[in-house]
């Protein structure tokens, strides 16, 4: 179906299981804008920062990707779990009675992990989530320049003084004769903080909230709680015909990734295909142990309000607050 969307911008949405799934996977629908011919093209970047995966397509983002992807194999991922487990713990001590557990907990433990990883000084890595919160709501252009001068920041500082993290090794990383750029570097660094965190803070609490109805396998809540309502845009570079509809060239397609979920008993949560998120194996782990842990140490937590608040954003489904009685 055709949609304007709350920018005035018009879009194709996607919704039935197994279109999002083959539209996942569609060489045809490609990420760069530069096959756009008008509607939705996402958030307005500075250049140094737009040349990233979700808006390349092959054969840059083969390239990239590879660059990468070590970083989060199942190996290297698996060896991050004691000190994920030990964040979990560390957050959750101390805490008694009635918290906001998106503040205390949800939140704090993707960021500490995303930016351990990429070598961002703790000290640092809440205030880019004050400008992600900013531009995942309000695209506000003021945080999209902080996020921008924050990177270009850390990654000359870490130019000056590497150290045994993801930013340091990909200023070293080379494919054969192939390096990153400048502009791909950032944009890389930046991603990676930014969907590293996002996406698992809202599912972290999303997985909560849905516990407090009932048990839940990992792969169930990634099904229920995802808080990703479609995946990146994307345009036809020529005319497509989906679940019955025509949609000329270069017109925005949006995947949409929680309708087809609550459609299904499967889910779209890391997408299909050659966009497949290459964070899925942590995000998937961070998941698992905060759920884990917090009802292992709480079991008779209950939730605090029958009122939530949720974040205003056409982009993503997540809570503003998480009040929950914690009681062991």
């Amino acid at each position: 179906m055709k949609i304007t969307l709350p920018d005035g911008s018009t879009a194709w949405l996607v919704t039935d299981f197994d279109a999002v799934r083959a539209g996942l996977a569609d060489p045809r629908l490609s990420l760069s804008r530069a096959n756009s011919t008008g509607g939705y093209t996402g958030f307005k970047l500075p250049p140094a920062l737009d040349r990233n995966l979700l808006n390349l397509d092959p054969p840059d983002h083969t390239r990239l990707r590879k660059l990468v992807a070590g970083a989060f194999s199942g190996r290297q991922v698996s060896g991050m779990r004691d000190k994920i487990q030990a964040t979990a713990d560390r957050l959750l001590d101390g805490l008694t009675g009635t918290v906001d557990l998106m503040a205390a907990y949800a939140a704090p433990l993707p960021i500490i992990t995303i930016g351990d990883l990429l070598g961002v000084p703790a000290d640092r890595v809440e205030e880019f989530r004050g400008w992600t919160d900013a531009m995942m709501t309000t695209a506000s252009r003021d945080a999209i320049a902080s996020m921008y001068q924050f990177m270009l920041d850390l990654i000359a500082a870490k130019r000056t003084t590497p150290a045994d993290d993801l930013i340091s090794a990909m200023i070293e990383a080379r494919d054969g004769a192939e390096r990153l750029s400048e502009e791909e570097l950032l944009s890389l660094a930046f991603l990676i903080l930014l969907v590293g965190h996002e996406n698992s803070v809202h599912l972290i609490a999303n997985s909560i909230l849905r516990l407090f109805d009932g048990p839940a396998d990992t792969e169930e809540l990634l099904r229920v709680a995802n808080p990703n309502l479609h995946a990146i845009r994307r345009f036809p570079t020529e005319d497509v015909e989906i679940g019955g509809e025509t949609i000329p060239k270069g017109q925005t397609v949006l995947l949409g990734i929680q309708a087809a979920n609550e459609s299904s008993t499967q889910h779209l949560t890391f997408g299909a295909g050659i966009h497949y998120c290459v964070g899925a194996p942590l995000a998937r782990m961070e998941l698992e142990i905060a759920v884990e842990t917090l009802f292992r140490r709480f079991p008779h937590a209950t939730l605090a309000t029958d009122t939530l608040t949720w974040r205003e954003s056409f982009r993503s489904r997540g809570l503003r607050e998480l009040p929950v009685t914690l009681t062991s």
